[in-house]
């Protein structure tokens, strides 16, 4: 039975089977989902009287055992460049980071499955805050509704979200259950209707949870990889050490087994005299040969306390070339919202000076050293 009162129900993160259930448990149809999701996801209405295809005493029901919230604005900022960063206040106190940016073409959001992450990995600003807990479904397609909502605002250009990326806080195959129905979600007719192949999940190569995704959902994958051997890579990605890289690339071909066509997206940042050489490039094409694929060379993204630089442009041409003429398709991706700390690695969701964050950072690399 739906909880009561003190623990109302959020419907904002219900997918259709979920709300079937919802609605079975208060002795209604199950159409009563199809109208909900609409409402929700379709018109942003957050006010049971407002639903005025629902008889008065099942709006007044809802009131008591149910309610539509999405997480609290706590920041808005906006990027020279288009790119809107907002930070979300979710429960516990917790913040997390939610990014949209905009392009000829289409509108990317780039939505977060964690608060902090557990992951640890050496260039990213995330790791610096560590990791609090899972996003619940509706904290998660909240942020999805909020962007949608807010960007229909004639004062932030009424972009429509077109594209959505699982590559915000957190490592979204190790909160598998709630990013799946967030997914469910996102593909519904009567939610936000987007394609598969318009839904990227990105992950550090948790291999169960890629094994677990070839044999159910459909959409696009990327794998942050980063390095082509595993003793640069379990250095950058102490993931590595859990799952090296002959086990992560088995994973990577079991999935491109049971998705005929299908390829995957390497993501790898480019940092200097790290991981930029032709060296380095030459042994990701070794690496991934035979692998239906394409690579994203990402510049890293500098933030406040981190050892590393950015690949210069000659670096990443040269690193691109290589690849390039072995028939791989990579791709470089252009840096956005940069002058919010919305690029990719610098979403913290946390409110932490510079100060502090240069800290929180050396304090990290330090439990790394110790580890390694």
């Amino acid at each position: 039975m739906p909880a009561g009162p003190a623990n109302k129900v959020n419907l904002i993160g219900l997918d259709r089977s979920g709300l079937e259930r919802f609605f079975a448990d208060l002795g209604e149809k199950p159409f009563r989902a199809r109208q909900i999701l609409q409402w929700i996801h379709q018109r942003q209405v957050t006010e049971f009287d407002r639903m005025t295809d629902l008889s008065r005493k099942l709006r007044e029901q809802l009131d008591e055992v149910a309610e539509i919230t999405p997480p609290r604005v706590i920041r808005e900022q906006v990027s020279d460049d288009g790119t809107v960063k907002w930070l979300l206040g979710v429960e516990g106190g917790s913040a997390v980071e939610t990014v949209f940016i905009p392009e000829t073409s289409r509108g990317t959001l780039c939505i977060s499955s964690q608060v902090g992450c557990m992951l640890n990995c050496t260039f990213c600003s995330t790791a610096t805050q560590g990791f609090k807990r899972n996003l619940g479904s509706a904290e998660i397609a909240g942020q999805v509704w909020h962007a949608v909502n807010a960007l229909a605002d004639a004062r932030l250009g009424g972009r429509r979200v077109t594209n959505v990326v699982y590559m915000g806080m957190g490592e979204p195959l190790l909160n598998l259950d709630a990013v799946r129905a967030s997914l469910s979600l996102l593909r519904d007719d009567l939610a936000y209707g987007l394609a598969s192949r318009r839904v990227t999940i990105s992950t550090a190569g948790v291999v169960p949870g890629i094994d677990q995704l070839a044999d159910g959902d459909e959409f696009a994958l990327a794998v942050s990889l980063h390095a082509p051997d595993d003793e640069l890579r379990s250095r950058l990605v102490p993931l590595n050490r859990k799952y090296p890289l002959s086990e992560l690339m088995a994973a990577c071909k079991r999935y491109v087994r049971m998705r005929s066509r299908r390829s995957i997206t390497f993501e790898y940042t480019m940092i200097d005299g790290v991981n930029d050489g032709p060296a380095q490039a030459k042994g990701l094409v070794r690496l991934l040969n035979g692998l239906p694929c394409k690579i994203n060379l990402i510049p890293f993204n500098p933030f406040p306390g981190t050892p590393f630089r950015p690949s210069s442009d000659e670096a990443i041409y040269e690193f691109q070339k290589i690849t390039r003429a072995a028939g791989i398709i990579t791709t470089v991706r252009k840096t956005r919202g940069e002058d919010i700390d919305a690029a990719c690695g610098q979403l913290v969701g946390k409110l932490l000076s510079p100060s502090q964050r240069r800290m929180v950072v050396q304090q990290q690399l330090a439990r790394q050293a110790v580890n390694a």
